[in-house]
């Protein structure tokens, strides 16, 4: 098994590609373990401080049921493996 080349697989339903199962996606968002369950419902921006960063989406050797863009995982900054990367992204034109 290894990682698939970008576009390898149909969209999922809001039209977007490679959202979980290739590599753990680094985020902006500090990790708290606790944080949704007190957060706003609506747009929540995660904790302002924190020791970790939040991972999210799983990667290919990973086990199924993290295998999804709301699973996340805390992890030190600066930590690299062969199952972790980050995603570009762009506003639509």
């Amino acid at each position: 098994m290894q990682t698939a080349p970008v576009g390898s697989f149909r969209a999922n339903k809001l039209g977007l590609h490679d959202m979980s199962g290739n590599v753990w996606e680094w985020c902006w968002d500090w990790y708290d373990s606790d944080y949704y369950k007190n957060s706003p419902s609506r747009n929540p921006r995660g904790p302002s401080t924190g020791s970790y960063r939040v991972q999210r989406g799983g990667s290919w050797r990973g086990e199924p049921a993290r295998l999804r863009c709301a699973f996340r995982l805390g992890g030190t900054p600066g930590y690299s493996s062969l199952f972790i990367g980050f995603r570009l992204s762009r506003t639509a034109e």
